[in-house]
């Protein structure tokens, strides 16, 4: 399934490895973000009930630098909990660096293996597959998405990103303009050189200009450097989908979206309170109501999506087990706690702020969540603080109801047995 177009590809990310990525920098931090942090993948993946000492098989398809594979196998590792991460990808440039980060790190649970999506090799079953900014460049984005489906375990599940067209405004006129200036033919560095004069004089009525939500062509450390740059505005093969296309390649996958990511930003009910506009969303779908708010926000330019093959059941988190473990991500609860103000948390998105209503009792419940405890232990704590038993359930459900989908409070991996 190789074309000219994606022979071009290949030679781009050898000679500018993405993202751009410095193995020493592994001292200071650990790159997280969605899909696979390991929290997500146990909570919208597994419905928080998988055990946390079942080996996870994970493989990062198009690992890259190796962003979402340092980052799962270090959570795994830190956790100590047993399983292997695969990293797969054509680049040996970038499994250069990838390796490097591996090593600097000492991790023993990653695994580098060269190769395609379009023709992968003997692997797996795999438990969990991450493909992350990848199929919006394959040459038949279906073919991959099905390659990657036949390597899952029973009850397994993927984690995909893929570009969104309404807050990628600009990017598209400005890859027009640089094909024009700048042909595919010539070589990365000669283009890069004629994109970086481009953005120089580039006019204040361009659109990428009013962008605020794409930085990757900027300089580093703002921005994603010349690797950045080439992959944002010279990649010589860039399709978008909106929440409805993603919907169909999945579904033409025989797979299912599970979770878009954070679920909160496509809920459209926040961005339009009139009881009667309500009235109208409330009989839509799921994809519907998720394709009505991408279009009224228009601040998205990815999206990221939970998969399940479509004849699994859903594996749902169980709010009703007491015995479950609330964490955290992002901050602690007393952090969480602190940002409430007169009954909301705000939340911003890309720009897009976001009021979430507290109940009375958020800032207790917030504040004794650490991962450790249960929703149980949790719920009698905030009632020896002198509040009423039945206000105390109503309000840590009206907390879950609220938080959940911000991708901030999700259920923990069951102990292992």
């Amino acid at each position: 399934m190789q074309d000219a177009t994606d022979a071009q590809l290949a030679a781009q990310y050898e000679a500018l490895p993405y993202p751009a990525r410095d193995p020493r920098d592994e001292a200071k931090r650990l790159v997280v973000g969605s899909p696979s942090h390991l929290a997500e993948v146990d909570h919208w993946v597994f419905g928080a009930r998988r055990p946390a000492g079942q080996p996870l098989r994970a493989l990062i398809a198009g690992g890259g630098t190796g962003d979402g594979a340092i980052m799962l196998a270090q959570q795994l590792a830190w956790a100590s909990r047993p399983g292997e991460v695969t990293w797969l990808d054509r680049s040996a440039a970038a499994r250069k660096v990838a390796e490097a980060r591996a090593a600097t790190r000492g991790l023993t649970n990653l695994r580098f293996v060269e190769g395609s999506i379009l023709a992968p090799p003997a692997l797996g079953p795999f438990d969990y597959i991450d493909c992350c900014g990848v199929l919006h460049h394959l040459p038949d984005p279906l073919a991959g998405l099905k390659n990657l489906s036949t390597l899952l375990a029973p009850g397994g599940g993927m984690g995909i990103m893929v570009y969104a067209p309404h807050g990628r405004t600009g990017v598209y006129m400005l890859q027009d303009a640089l094909r024009l200036i700048a042909p595919p033919e010539e070589t990365p560095a000669a283009r890069v050189d004629i994109a970086k004069r481009v953005m120089r004089h580039l006019p204040e009525t361009a659109w990428l200009r009013k962008n605020p939500w794409i930085t990757d062509h900027l300089p580093l450390p703002q921005g994603g450097g010349d690797p950045g740059l080439y992959d944002l505005l010279l990649n010589p093969r860039d399709v978008s989908f909106t929440v409805p296309q993603l919907d169909t390649l999945v579904r033409d996958a025989g797979l299912r979206i599970t979770c878009l990511v954070e679920p909160v930003r496509y809920d459209p009910d926040l961005l339009l309170p009139d009881p009667r506009l309500r009235a109208r969303t409330a009989g839509m779908s799921m994809i519907e109501r998720a394709a009505l708010a991408e279009a009224l926000a228009g601040n998205m330019g990815i999206h990221i999506a939970y998969l399940a093959r479509a004849e699994d059941p859903p594996a749902t988190p169980d709010w009703n087990d007491l015995a479950a473990i609330p964490i955290l991500r992002g901050q602690d609860g007393a952090g969480w706690a602190k940002g409430i103000r007169n009954g909301a948390l705000p939340i911003t998105y890309d720009g897009l702020r976001i009021n979430l209503p507290m109940p009375p009792l958020a800032a207790a419940i917030l504040a004794r969540i650490d991962g450790k405890a249960s929703l149980a232990e949790i719920a009698r704590a905030v009632e020896a603080g002198g509040a009423n038993p039945t206000a105390v359930a109503r309000d840590m459900a009206a907390l879950r109801a609220a938080m959940e989908p911000t991708n901030r409070l999700l259920l923990s991996a069951p102990p292992a047995a």
